[in-house]
Order: structure tokens, then sequence, then C-alpha cells
């Protein structure tokens, strides 16, 4: 009798009992995903800004410290030993573990004020970005000397009540689909922004710009301007990095051997790389070809092909309509847990409504996610109608998020944990770094602040215009 032998392929258990398959490429690519977003279509406007000696310092120094930091917090994935401690699965755990529970507090107040921002922010986008499809057809069929203006109201209102619809998913699983889509649709608009930048640098055959960037007097700006406008460059380049709110959860889906910080400092590296040549490509290309009259947004910059520029801004728009849920729900699930654990007992947090579709399909819900949802998108759109403004509110966004959570943490963990000795070289390095980087967080934000202040006087209130 023949006995046939049947191999099976042992599946590697983790420590925690969990199967991770993750490797260095799929790392990298959760990084450059994680990386790239909306914030790159205002890199051409930042560098025009600094002009063609700081603007391309400021790309790469960004990318310096993003990866440099990133390199720093690999290492606190386990605790407190970087290869055989335990695990932390978030951001906030690794707070937790290395600095304590009063760190926690202030490390989750700058996370939700940055993913509530972000709402706010792409908001602002997807109106932008809808008014430039508008005007883009306008032009086109009507002709280049058209009156063709857009108010973005109510494009900021239809998005509103479309994410108070995606809102009301039970939880982040159930927007995967709508995530990968928007995965899709960041690297789309990215790269036709930056093939027809480099299209229209080609017709130029010359590129534009200036060392120091917009000028100041006769045919500029004023000095005033000139400064905030800088300085609110620096916010949006620290924008466009942002990528250690993520790290942990990436480096938690990394199998091992190797060890999982050696696996994502090899990631963080490529991604990271790669991702900082694609942004010094189109912050320089985009500068080169509309020189110091860059738009804010690139992609307004072009009217033609219309279909092409037509594409990009629905990527947007999708984008962004996915990109808003994985923003949202992380706070949605913050209060609605806290509030639940405050009345235990009440039917507006706990008692579930269903809806049935047919079949055996219906949507659930509570009336605490019903109203308190809605209200909160509400709230967000009635801000962003207010303050209509995508460079300024994008440099905010980087300078809050920029010194506290691509910085300081970092730094403040891996000295805790690698018991690095006060007053020793490195210790005094990586301070000079959290001071350093506090201090451009600070004059970022005052850059935005006062930008937004100035323009608020010329503006009518829920009246955007492209």
């Amino acid at each position: 009798m023949d006995v046939e032998k049947v191999e099976r392929k042992e599946v590697a258990v983790d420590d925690d009992d969990r199967v991770r398959t993750g490797t260095v490429w799929t790392a990298t690519t959760h990084a450059i995903t994680a990386v790239i977003g909306s914030g790159v279509l205002a890199l051409p406007w930042s560098v025009a800004q600094m002009g063609w000696v700081l603007g391309p310092i400021a790309l790469i120094g960004c990318a310096y410290i993003t990866y440099y930091t990133a390199i720093l917090l690999c290492d606190c994935y386990r605790t407190p030993d970087p290869v055989h401690g335990k695990r932390n699965y978030t951001y906030m755990d690794v707070v937790r573990s290395c600095l304590g529970p009063r760190d926690v507090v202030v490390c989750g107040l700058a996370q939700y004020a940055i993913l509530w921002g972000a709402m706010v922010g792409y908001t602002i986008t997807t109106a932008t970005s809808i008014m430039s499809v508008v005007r883009t057809n306008c032009h086109h069929y009507q002709g280049p000397d058209a009156s063709c203006g857009a108010s973005g109201t109510m494009y900021m209102v239809l998005f509103g009540l479309a994410e108070v619809v995606l809102s009301q998913f039970p939880s982040l699983e159930g927007v995967t689909l709508i995530s990968v889509a928007a995965a899709v649709m960041s690297f789309t608009y990215s790269f036709v922004g930056l093939f027809l930048s480099a299209a229209k640098l080609a017709s130029h055959r010359a590129a534009h710009g200036t060392l120091l960037g917009v000028k100041v007097g006769a045919g500029g700006v004023t000095a005033s301007t000139k400064a905030w406008h800088f300085l609110q460059a620096l916010g949006n380049i620290a924008f466009a990095y942002t990528y250690s709110m993520l790290l942990i959860e990436i480096q938690d889906t990394v199998k091992s051997p190797p060890s999982e910080n050696v696996t994502m400092k090899r990631a963080s590296l490529y991604g990271i790389g790669v991702t900082t040549v694609f942004y010094v490509s189109l912050g320089c290309i985009g500068y080169a070809a509309f020189g110091n009259a860059a738009p804010g947004n690139v992609l307004t910059g072009f009217l033609e092909p219309f279909w092409l520029v037509d594409i990009a801004n629905v990527a947007v728009v999708i984008h962004l309509v996915g990109a808003y849920q994985v923003y949202a729900q992380p706070v949605f699930a913050c209060y609605e847990k806290w509030l639940a654990s405050r009345w235990p007992e009440s039917a507006f947090f706990h008692r579930e409504y269903a809806v049935p579709l047919g079949g055996r399909r219906a949507v659930r819900f509570t009336l605490c996610k019903l109203v308190l949802r809605t209200a909160f998108v509400a709230l967000t759109t009635v801000v962003s109608l207010v303050l209509p403004f995508f460079n300024a509110v994008l440099g905010l966004l980087g300078a809050v998020a920029f010194w506290p959570l691509t910085v300081y943490f970092p730094v403040t963990m891996y000295m805790a944990q690698a018991k690095v000795q006060r007053g020793s070289r490195k210790w005094v390095a990586l301070q000079a770094l959290n001071v350093g980087a506090l201090v451009v967080s600070l004059l970022a934000a005052v850059g935005s602040v006062a930008d937004m202040v100035r323009r608020l006087g010329h503006v009518t209130i829920f009246q955007t215009q492209l």
C-alpha cells in the first residue's frame, strides 16, 4: 500500500497568539500610502514662498527629521527591550509604556486635534477640487476669456451630507473598501499633478522662479505677507510628511524574524525615500513651471487638457471622501466610548434600532450615533465654511502635528527606553532637535493663524471662492 505524504505548511504564530505576515515591502507600501496625501498639492506653492535656495532645503530637511525620528520610534514598538519586550499596538500605547498616563492625555489631545483639523482641511480641499472641475469645463466649452467663477459653499454642504451618511457605519472596518479606493486615488492625482507640471515646464523651455521666492515690494507682496506665507509654507511641508502617528500600527503588521524594528527601519527608509524624491520633484518642477505665481493647490493652475485635470480633481474628491472617515471614525469612537461609560443605563447611548433593507440585512444604529455624529460633521462643515483657506489650514495642521507627534514624543520615548544619560553628547543633540522643532512649529502656527486673520477681513463668510 502506498502512503501519501502530505506536507503542511506551518503558520508562524507570534508571542501574542496573532499571525502576522507583513514584510519590508508591504510595510514600505503602507508607509508610502500613509505619507502621500492632499498635502502634496500645496508643495509648489510652498517652494514658491521660499525660493530655490530654502525650498528644496526645507523639503529634504523635513524628510530627514521625519526619517530620523521614525528610526527612534521603531525601537519603541517593544518595551522595555526593542527586540524581546512587550508589544505596543498603537502610538498611544507606546506613550503609555514609556512615559506614563499624563503624557497619554497630552498625546491624545494632540492626535484628536489633528484628526479633526484634517477633517476641516479635507472639506475645504474637496470644495476647491469640485470648483476647479466646474471652472475647467466652463473654460473649455465657453473659451478662455469666459467668466467662470464658482462658489464652493454648496459643494461643502453636499460633501458634509455625504459624510453624515458614511459616518453611520459602525466602525472603521465598514469603510475599508473606501480606504483602498482612497489610496489609489491619492497616487492618481499626485502623478497627474507631476505630469502636468512637467509638461508646462517643457512648454516654457526655461525654469521660472527666484532664489528667495516671492518678491517683496513693487510687483510682489508686503514684507508681513511674505513672512506669514514663508512660515505657513513650513507648516505645509511638515504636514505633507505626517507619518509618525501611523508607524506603530504599520509595524504591528510585520512578521519576525528578523525583529520588527529592523524590518520597520528599512521600510521607513524606503518609504520616506521614495516619498521625498516624489515631493522634491513635484515641489521643484511645479515651482519651475509656475514660478512665484504657483497656485495654492497646484491642480487649480491647469485648464487643459481638461479631461485629465478633471480626472485628477475627481480623484482628489474620491480620496478625501474616504480619508475623511479614516480620520473621523477614531474621533467618534473616542467620545462615544466615554459617553457610554458615563451613562451606562441610558437608552440614548445603548439602545439599538434597526431599519430592514430586505432579506436578512438591516442598518443598525443608536440615537447617539445618529444625532452626535451628524452634529459633529455639521460643526466641521460650518468651521470649513467660515475658514475656507486651503494653505493656511494645512500650515496650521502641520505646525500642530510636527513638534509633538513627529519629534517630541519619539525623541522623549527613545531617551526613556534607551536610558540616554542626561548631559551626554547624544542627550544634548536630541534635546537640540526637540527645541529646534518646537521653534519651527510655533513659527509655522503663528504664520498660519496670522494669514487666516488677515484674510478673514477680505472674505464674505459662507462664500467660498476659488
